[in-house]
């Protein structure tokens, strides 16, 4: 597919920038137990609620975990909480999530610093909270790299839905038409064609590429194939 066109990118963050898997299992193994108090049979319980299986360590390719936004996340969570509120199980999960490890897919600097060199405009759209996106994106060191950075709770709504992808358009001044949308789920790519963008689906979330192939203009194993793509 003809790349040439494409002035601004907008990635996903978890299973795009970041191993999905990689980054999210043993976190999310670590948190359900705290979440549960040392309860392994509760954080069991809890995993089940979001399609996380505890004994396996990996999460059901359905998981609400993969695209949601951690309000839905916690919406899953709460009817197996009892005292605890949708609004603080988020706020728990923000604050847990900030300090994840993250899992690059391919090195992120010199890829980035890539593609800047190309005098492309590049931004982030995550159903993340914007707080721990942007200490992911600091932490290893690539917040800077991108001129806009939105996460599920930045006022602009959240994928599938078009706002965040929007937002970018209007923040660096480009139409839609010439951006290119790249994500490992089907909320990233629905998110794109909604926006007018051509989009992109990766390989390194959870979703099979037949799963991504229908919404998608190009499918790629990851980020790391994306300048030979963009070279044609």
């Amino acid at each position: 597919m003809d790349l040439s066109h494409i002035k601004g990118i907008v990635f996903d963050k978890d299973g795009t920038l970041f191993d999905f898997n990689a980054t999210w299992a043993t976190w999310a193994q670590t948190f359900l137990v705290d979440l549960a108090q040392g309860d392994r049979a509760q954080a069991a319980a809890l995993g089940q609620a979001i399609g996380f299986d505890m004994a396996s360590g990996a999460f059901d390719a359905a998981s609400v975990a993969i695209a949601g936004t951690p309000t839905q996340i916690a919406r899953a969570l709460a009817p197996h909480m009892g005292g605890l509120s949708v609004a603080d199980l988020a706020t728990r999960m923000n604050t847990a999530a900030a300090n994840a490890p993250q899992a690059e897919v391919t090195p992120l600097i010199p890829f980035l610093t890539g593609l800047k060199g190309r005098g492309l405009k590049l931004g982030v759209a995550t159903n993340d909270g914007d707080r721990p996106a942007r200490a992911h994106l600091d932490k290893a060191r690539i917040l800077s790299a991108f001129d806009f950075v939105a996460g599920s709770d930045s006022g602009y709504g959240a994928k599938p839905d078009a706002g965040q992808l929007q937002a970018f358009c209007k923040a660096v001044g480009l139409a839609p038409e010439d951006c290119l949308m790249v994500g490992d789920s089907t909320h990233d790519l629905a998110a794109g064609r909604s926006a007018g963008m051509t989009t992109c689906g990766v390989l390194t979330g959870l979703a099979a590429r037949d799963v991504l192939a229908p919404m998608a203009d190009l499918v790629l194993d990851s980020i790391a194939v994306l300048p030979g793509a963009l070279d044609g």
